[in-house]
Parts: C-alpha cells; structure tokens; sequence
C-alpha cells in the first residue's frame, strides 16, 4: 500500500485539525483512483459562485430586523398580495351591486376555497422549505439564498422548448393545449430522471451525516447535477403515460414535440457552463478553451492529481515523473523523482473568514507532503485558474441548437408520423456519443473506455434505427391522415 494516507505532519503552528487530511492519496498499489476517489471530497468543496457565475443572484438572509424567509419579509408580502386579491374580488362584488350566481363574480369564500391552496402552499414554502435551503457560514448560522444560473438557464430552457412546442403542434393541426397539459408531467418525469440517473451514477457523492443531509443533497439539483439521458427516459415515460392517458396520437405528438427538446439543452448546457459541470478534456489554451476558478471540479481534479501545480505524478507509486519549469512545484524547489506522500486541502482559511461569507465561497489552501517536506500553499498561493479544457459546454450547447433547427427543418419534408421522432432521437445519440470524447468527466464503464452517457447512446441508435424501420417499413401510415380523428387534433 502506498503511504500516503493519514500522514502526520510535524509543522509549527499545525495541528492536526488544521491539516485534517481526508486520505485523498489513499490509494492501495496498482489503483490509481482517480477521479472517482476526488468526487467523495467535492461535496464538501465544490460549491461556489466562483464557478464562472454560479450564483446570478444572492438574496440575503435580512434586511434590517426582519429575516426575508421564514417569518419575515417575504410572508408579509405574500400576506399584503392576499389581501390586494380579495380587495380586488371585493371590487367586482360591488361594481355588479352583490349579484351573485352564474352571472355574477365568485364570492370571498368562493375565491378562498379555489385559490386557498394556492396562497397556503406559498406560505408554507416561504415559512418552512425555503429556510432550509439557505447558505450558512462557517458558524453553521443562514447568511442567504443563492439563485443559481444553472437553475435560470434550467427554466428557460423548459420555458423556450414549451413556447416551441406549442408551436409546432398548432402547425402539425393539434390543440397547443395539450402542450400546457404535458409540460408538468414531462418537467417532473424529466427532473426526476436526470437526478435519478446522476445520484445513481455518483451515490457516494450524496451520502450525509444523517438522513435528511443525504436527502438534501439528492434534492438540490437545481446547483447541477442533472444527466440528459435520465431527463429523456423520465420525460419520455412521462410522456407515454400522458398520451395514453388522453387518447392523444403518440407518434404524431413525438414528431412535434422532439426538436423543441434540445432547444431546452442549448439552454441546459449554458447553465452547465456557469456551474462548472460537464468539462472537457485538457487541451492547449485556445479560442475552444476555457479555464475554470478555483472550486469547481475540474480545478480540483487537476489540483489533486499534481497537474495544476505542475507535477506529472505516478499515482501507482506516489513518484514525481517530471516537474514543469517555472510551475509552482518547481518554485518550491520540488524534483523529479521525489516522491509525493500526501496532499489535502488546508482549511484554516474558514477560521478567519467573514461571518456574512457562506462557507462554500471560501478558498481552502493546499498543504502536501513530497519526499518528507510539507509544503503549505495559501489560496493566494495557488494559481488563480485551471489549466486550459476542451470548451465542452459551448460546444455541447451550440451543437444542440443546431440540431433542433435542423429537425425543424428536416420536419418540412418528412411527413411519415414517427419518423421525426426516431431521427431526432438516433441523431442526438450520434452527437452525444462524438460529444463524450471531448468530456473527460466520465469514467469508462463496463471494462471498456465508454462511459455511461456512450454505452446509453448505443442502445438509443440502436432502439432509434429498429423503430425507423418500423414505421417505415411495417407499420401502415397514409401519410398523417391515420391520426386524424384522434383526440387533440384538429380535423
């Protein structure tokens, strides 16, 4: 076993809970680890605005003697808006002289018994979820609630795919009703199945102190962590059910409806951008490059693995293969051949930090062991950005743009109900399969270099190009007429 776990270092002014090693090197001999061993320490380290502009908007925790959430600022102007609103049907009442019955406005009780759920839910969430969800510092105690960009660019992009989709189905001769209808259905099933898919793949991430820590993390997936394929096989289902359930003609609705989908992953994959997520692999600076602020993952993988400090380390036998000239291991005087023994973030910069701070904006510094020296690098210290990656995101984001225009168009000449459908699905699956090689923050799966987003496009072509074959060559279509009559669509 390599030896560089648990190391104790005799440093003045250090204690151990200053170095408080999280046995980030503990890796037995002939395992390399590797990203998956880093994960476990980024949910713990991975959570800040930092991030190209992870959080849009901070809204603090008070103003002035009063907290916004909770009991506060916020459920005062919940209440005034409840009041405002039964003015309001108080105004009708009166300006049609107290009639009541068909021809006459709901009464206060009537407006009470429709939108009192509504107004209770609201106040609820303001006075019992939204609490819980604030940043706190170092002290544990609620500084705020940050308004994440992923999570903006989540709403417009499920906001622009409905806008299109009503589209597109009004033009296909169906009701755009049916979209309002099936946005909910789809905007769960498809939530719940990307973060299905993502805790799935990366459970170790997830697991808390306690219980309701591991469920609130598994919930907070408006901070990332959202896979596409989960969001496609929980939104298709979703959308299944829904069909059935309304007689609606499901191939005919799949045709109007597929393109607008990646409309919502140009958006998607913007908000992976701000959060630092889905990053490509190491490439030379250049205008497809980008380098990403400290804490965000990819900064993390390359500050773990002795890359961004520019050491090329033997993760078999802790030993330094070269050390790039000019880098930061090469100013502490660090050599090839010298052997790194451990290495973990140094937080003592969470004891000085400013109480009004979340404690995920703070910048731990980087303390390692090489050869029996202990080197202590303060945030300051460390180089203010990662090295160069592949620019993932934009090109995954552009790509998909791309794609929904050109089915859109593709979709004024093709007429075979179905066929949109399936085209659509087998070529995002070639455009994901090629996108996985620029990614880099996936691990092969199955004993092979795929990872898990390749192997899941391979079964979709493959699912895709069987169902092309069907509609084309087994299934009876005269041209759009089948579907006609079918509930939902115009005749």
């Amino acid at each position: 076993m390599l030896a560089i776990s648990s190391v104790k270092v005799e440093l003045g002014g250090l204690s151990r809970g200053d170095l408080d090693f999280f046995s980030l090197w503990s890796v037995e001999k002939g395992d390399a680890g590797g990203p998956d061993q880093c994960r476990r320490l980024f949910r713990h380290f991975n959570h800040s605005p930092t991030s190209m502009q992870r959080t849009l908007l901070f809204i603090p925790h008070e103003i002035g003697p009063l907290p916004i959430l909770g009991v506060g600022w916020a459920l005062g102007i919940l209440v005034l808006a409840l009041l405002v609103r039964l003015g309001w049907a108080q105004r009708q009442i009166s300006r049609f002289g107290g009639s009541k019955g068909e021809d006459g406005p709901p009464t206060l009780g009537q407006v009470l018994a429709g939108e009192g759920l509504f107004w209770a839910a609201a106040a609820g969430l303001i006075v019992f979820v939204l609490p819980n969800v604030e940043l706190k510092n170092v002290a544990g105690d609620p500084v705020g609630m940050a308004i994440r960009g992923y999570g903006v660019f989540l709403v417009c992009g499920v906001m622009s795919a409905i806008a299109l989709a009503a589209y597109r189905t009004s033009r296909a001769g169906m009701n755009p009703e049916l979209i309002y209808s099936l946005a909910p259905w789809v905007f769960i099933g498809g939530i719940v199945g990307a973060r299905l898919f993502y805790v799935i793949q990366y459970r170790d991430e997830y697991i808390g102190a306690s219980t309701m820590e591991t469920i609130k993390n598994m919930l907070a997936f408006t901070e990332g962590g959202l896979v596409v394929y989960g969001s496609f096989i929980g939104g298709f289902l979703a959308f299944m059910v829904f069909t059935f359930r309304n007689k609606v003609p499901l191939l005919r609705f799949g045709d109007a409806i597929v393109p607008c989908i990646f409309l919502g992953v140009f958006f998607g994959r913007l908000g992976c951008l701000l959060n630092g997520c889905c990053y490509g692999g190491r490439c030379e600076p250049g205008w497809a490059s980008l380098q990403f602020p400290p804490l965000t993952k990819v900064y993390q993988e390359q500050l773990t693995s002795g890359e961004l400090l520019g050491m090329d380390i033997d993760l078999k036998t802790g030993k330094i293969q070269s050390v790039v000239p000019g880098s930061v291991a090469d100013e502490l005087g660090i050599k090839a051949k010298d052997v790194y023994e451990a290495g973990d973030f140094d937080r003592r910069p969470y004891k000085t930090a400013d109480p009004k701070l979340p404690e995920e904006e703070i910048v731990p510094g980087w303390m390692m062991r090489v050869s029996g020296k202990t080197h202590v690098l303060s945030p300051e210290e460390l180089p203010e950005r990662a090295l160069p990656v592949r620019a993932a995101q934009p090109i995954s984001s552009l790509s998909s743009l791309a794609l929904c225009i050109a089915l859109c168009a593709l979709s004024l000449w093709i007429t075979r109900t179905g066929a949109m459908m399936f085209i659509g699905f087998a070529s995002y699956a070639v455009l994901r399969f090629v996108l996985e090689i620029v990614r880099v923050d996936e691990a092969g799966q199955f004993n092979t270099s795929l990872s898990i987003s390749q192997w899941v496009s391979v079964v979709v072509l493959t699912l895709s190009i069987v169902g092309l074959i069907w509609v084309y060559f087994i299934r009876s279509d005269v041209a759009d007429g089948s579907d006609a009559a079918a509930p939902g669509v115009a005749s």
